[in-house]
């Protein structure tokens, strides 16, 4: 029975582990943007019952986000933002934050504009121990002219830090493709492997289900 329970435990608690952790991420996110702003209504006297709007100041940070991707997607903006970047980039120590918060950023939401094709294992350092890496492109020019196989770009990304790594010429045989999406793959990286894919996830429930059942 105390095996059934454990295991009953174990599954409730991989199953709302993620809904609770989102819910109050999202809810401390709300809070603290709404309460910044709210302040700000406050003293412009925009207020309802003698309180600012509930929810006005995280619906203004919505609306400033959106404008400003619109303002970044005109050519005016696009240089502004270009100029903004060279700026920051020389700045000491702040470039390097900056850098690879928009790097990761980029990874993650750029969408059809992401320099990574798809998630890839292969065996790296010997032969035996696997590393996951981005598949970038083939193998072009003078490297592949130089080499009897067929080759591929792999990039291998460093943990927890994964803007920076290493570029692999790898032969193509070798690249085993993951089902698992980039943004998936770069959890798993930067979670040192504690972040498992959905499908990985639901195979544990899975096994436990079927082990409780036993």
């Amino acid at each position: 029975m105390w095996r059934r329970l454990r295991l009953y435990f174990l599954t409730g608690l991989v199953v709302l582990s993620p809904v609770v952790v989102t819910i109050y991420v999202f809810w401390l996110l709300f809070s603290k943007v709404d309460g910044i702003l709210s302040g700000v209504f406050d003293r412009l006297g925009v207020n309802l019952w003698g309180y600012p709007p509930p929810g006005l100041g995280f619906l203004t940070v919505l609306l400033i986000i959106l404008l400003t991707g619109i303002f970044a997607r005109n050519y005016v903006g696009s240089k502004l933002i270009e100029a903004g970047n060279r700026i920051l980039g020389k700045i000491p120590l702040m470039n390097r934050i900056y850098v690879a918060v928009q790097q990761i950023s980029h990874a993650l939401l750029a969408g059809e504009k992401a320099s990574f094709r798809q998630a890839v294992l292969f065996e790296y350092p010997r032969k035996g121990i696997y590393s996951i890496g981005f598949l970038t492109s083939e193998s072009w020019g003078e490297v592949q002219e130089k080499t009897k196989k067929k080759t591929v770009n792999v990039f291998l990304p460093t943990t927890p830090n994964p803007t920076s790594g290493y570029l692999l010429v790898i032969p193509q045989k070798d690249v085993v493709p993951l089902d698992m999406t980039i943004e998936e793959a770069l959890k798993l990286i930067i979670s040192g492997g504690t972040v498992v894919p959905e499908a990985r996830l639901e195979k544990i429930i899975k096994v436990n289900q079927s082990n409780s059942s036993l």
